[in-house]
């Protein structure tokens, strides 16, 4: 199981210490043993490891891991640049085009955002091969909760994209009059027309960024 070595170790610590955390790691570590477990172990913080808690501009959440081989990589909405494109991301190229001109690129990689300062953040960190929510209810909830309320206490803009009903009601948690909350439909196929497209998140946050003197995000994920 991988490990969180940057600035976001300190404010998580407290929770490797508890006990909720120690049944987790034992449910975790069996899984991964017994079963085909996504994403591969040593990718389940790298939204943490990719975008240090000092650099998060941006909080999209996410549900649980992609549960088909080889798309999983530990951002949320994001695979493997050999991947096929996921419906919600297909959607979320087409707002990103429709809102911010970019191009749809030929690949579903989002790692670049994550090294923008954008936390693509899953509430739950891992799942069974082919069983989506498998691993609801664990406890991963609890430690992304722990997440999300360090997140609320930076005393910087940071704005969280809340798209689908899990998300939003994270706002719940939410409090800190220096962030901006932006809420959406999901992405998916099922709900997309019912309001993301046309939210026009993106460039409300890259308006919030620049309002408060920090570089916007480069949306643009390019071809490979």
């Amino acid at each position: 199981m991988g490990a969180i070595s940057n600035d976001w170790l300190e404010p998580l610590k407290p929770e490797f210490g508890k006990p909720y955390y120690a049944k987790l790691y034992k449910t975790v570590m069996h899984e991964y043993q017994t079963r085909l477990i996504f994403p591969p172990a040593d990718d389940i913080f790298n939204a943490f490891e990719l975008t240090p808690l000092s650099e998060v501009k941006v909080v999209i959440l996410g549900q649980d891991p992609y549960h088909g081989d080889g798309q999983a990589h530990g951002l949320c909405f994001s695979v493997k640049p050999d991947v096929e494109i996921p419906p919600s991301l297909v959607n979320i190229y087409q707002e990103l085009h429709d809102n911010c001109g970019c191009y749809i690129p030929n690949n579903g990689y989002l790692e670049k955002w994550a090294r923008e300062g954008v936390l693509l953040l899953n509430t739950v960190l891992t799942v069974r091969a082919h069983q989506a929510n498998s691993h609801r209810g664990i406890g991963w909830e609890e430690f992304t909760d722990a997440a999300i309320r360090v997140l609320d206490q930076q005393d910087r803009p940071i704005v969280f994209m809340l798209w689908g009903r899990p998300a939003q009601a994270k706002k719940a948690m939410l409090h800190n009059p220096q962030h901006l909350i932006l809420e959406a439909p999901h992405p998916s196929p099922l709900s997309a027309y019912r309001g993301f497209f046309g939210c026009k998140h993106f460039s409300k946050a890259n308006a919030f960024l620049e309002e408060h003197g920090l570089t916007p995000i480069d949306w643009q994920i390019e071809n490979r």
